[in-house]
């Protein structure tokens, strides 16, 4: 394979990983606004970052996600963090993980970094509606266990029946 078509390759191959994890509006508009000179970035960043990095066997897309929130979080990144965000609940990156890998981050960059990253991601999630579905989801999640609950209770009290109709029988002990 030619570098040429290597390279074609990666950014066909990274175009279609970028716009489902920033989604295609956003994607197909960095590439519409691109002129001659900002072009050259789009090119780079998605050949290079979505068509080689994106693409490899070695990590799940959530996990990428989580890497990427952190990471923006150390270079105090808020715009980027915004995006990727986005980004993360497309990959099924739940609101508690990001908190998390949030706090994680603040940890090791800083407070001022981690407050940035906060509300960047909280600004988002708000928009996105992300806590409403996360408290639909947790009631819907709450009310299976309680269901599962009921059921396994209710096979225990069946199989509790059963054993006490058993007959037993009982040999007379001889004195």
């Amino acid at each position: 394979m030619s570098a040429k078509s290597e390279t074609a390759k990666l950014f066909k191959d990274g175009l279609a990983v970028r716009r489902a994890v920033l989604g295609p509006d956003y994607v197909d508009g960095s590439i519409a606004k691109a002129n001659d000179f900002t072009m050259a970035f789009q090119h780079i960043t998605t050949e290079w970052c979505w068509g080689y990095a994106w693409t490899r066997d070695g990590l799940s897309r959530k996990t990428r996600s989580m890497l990427n929130l952190a990471m923006l979080t150390a270079l105090n990144r808020s715009a980027e963090i915004k995006l990727h965000v986005k980004g993360a609940l497309a990959n099924g990156v739940t609101v508690e993980e990001i908190k998390e890998v949030l706090l994680h981050a603040t940890v090791y960059c800083g407070i001022p970094a981690g407050l940035d990253a906060f509300k960047a991601a909280n600004q988002v999630l708000e928009e996105e509606g992300a806590y409403t579905k996360a408290a639909a989801k947790a009631v819907k999640k709450s009310a299976a266990k309680k269901s599962a609950a009921k059921k396994t209770t209710a096979k225990k009290a069946t199989a509790k029946k059963a054993v006490a109709k058993k007959p037993t029988t009982k040999k007379a002990v001889k004195k």
